[in-house]
C-alpha cells in the first residue's frame, strides 16, 4: 500500500508498453506543478489482466490509463463505467476509490481538444459534414467527439463496411459510404479525419484525392509518427488548414492526470517538443 498519502502512485497498463510516451507526459505535469507522486509504465499480458490490475489497487495505485490490447477488456473489471466511455466503447482511465474502479474514456475530449485548441479562424465543427476514414476503436471516439461538437453529419468510410455499419448505429448522423467512394465524399467536407493505421511508418500511404475538397476544409491525421503525413503534406500542399495527430495523445492525458491529481495541466509548446524529441 501507499503509506504516503501525498504520494500519488499513477500508471500506464499495456502490452507491449515500453513505447509509451504517456510517463513522459505525466511525469513532466508532476514537475510542473511540484507534485509529489510518480507514473509508470507497467506491462500487463491479455491473460494476466484481472491480476495486474488487482495488484496495482493492493500497491496503492490512485488509477491508471489504460492501452492496447486492454481498453475493451478492463471496462468488465470497473465497478462503473460512465457514459461516454459505454458509448465509445472503451476505457482509456481509470481512477482507483476505495479498492473500486472507475472508468472512463479521453480519447474524445483529446480528439475534439486537439482542434479546439489550433489556430483555425472562423472554422468550426458545425459548419457541415465531418469525413471519418477508418472503423477501429479510435474512430469511435472520434466520432463521439464529431457529434458532440455538433456536426451536422458525419460520413463514415472503413475498408470492411460491415464494421463502419456497426458504429454507425452510434447516431442517425452517421452515414456509411463504401471504401472506393472517399474521393467522392471529401467534395463537400468540412473536416476529414484519417483514423486508419495508414499513413504511419511501416505502412502503406493512404491514397485519397485532396484537391477534391473545399479550400475551407481542415483536414487532421491521429496518426502523429510520422508527424506530419503523406495526408497532411497533400493537405498543406493544395492550402487546406491541417492539424497533426500529437495533440490528440497530449490532450486526451489532461483528464486523468486532473482526476487523480486535482490540477488540470496544459499542453505547451514545450512539452510536444518533448515528446516528439
Amino acid at each position: 500500500m501507499n503509506t504516503n498519502p501525498s504520494f500519488v502512485k499513477t500508471a500506464v497498463i499495456g502490452h507491449p508498453i515500453a513505447h509509451s510516451k504517456s510517463p513522459l507526459i505525466h511525469n513532466e505535469w508532476l514537475r510542473e506543478h511540484g507534485l509529489q507522486g510518480s507514473y509508470e509504465a507497467i506491462d500487463i499480458e491479455a491473460d494476466a489482466l484481472a491480476e495486474g490490475v488487482q495488484a496495482l489497487v493492493e500497491r496503492g495505485y490512485a488509477g491508471f490509463n489504460v492501452t492496447l490490447p486492454h481498453k475493451v477488456a478492463i471496462m468488465a473489471l470497473c465497478d462503473e463505467v460512465d457514459e461516454r466511455a459505454r458509448l465509445i466503447g472503451a476505457v482509456n482511465t481509470v481512477s482507483v476509490r476505495d479498492g473500486k474502479l472507475y472508468g472512463t474514456n479521453t480519447d474524445a475530449f483529446g480528439f475534439a481538444q486537439n482542434i479546439i485548441s489550433a489556430d483555425l479562424g472562423d472554422w468550426s465543427f458545425d459548419a457541415g459534414t465531418a469525413v471519418v476514414l477508418g472503423a477501429g476503436g479510435a474512430a469511435r471516439a472520434v466520432l463521439y467527439a464529431l457529434l458532440e461538437e455538433g456536426a451536422p453529419e458525419v460520413i463514415l468510410l472503413n475498408r470492411t463496411r460491415e464494421k463502419a455499419e456497426e458504429l454507425a448505429q452510434m447516431d442517425a448522423r452517421i452515414r456509411v459510404e463504401d471504401w472506393e467512394g472517399r474521393n467522392a465524399a471529401v467534395k463537400g467536407a468540412n473536416l476529414i479525419v484519417n483514423t486508419t493505421a495508414l499513413g504511419m511508418e511501416g505502412k502503406p500511404p493512404l491514397e485519397i484525392y485532396l484537391s477534391l475538397a473545399p479550400a475551407s476544409a481542415l483536414v487532421t491525421d491521429i496518426v502523429y509518427a510520422p508527424l506530419m503525413t503523406d495526408l497532411l503534406a497533400q493537405a498543406q500542399k493544395r492550402g487546406l488548414r491541417v492539424v497533426t495527430g500529437i495533440g490528440m495523445l497530449l490532450h486526451q492525458a489532461r483528464p486523468g492526470f486532473e482526476l487523480w491529481n486535482g490540477i488540470m495541466p496544459e499542453v505547451t509548446p514545450k512539452l510536444e517538443k518533448k515528446v516528439l524529441g
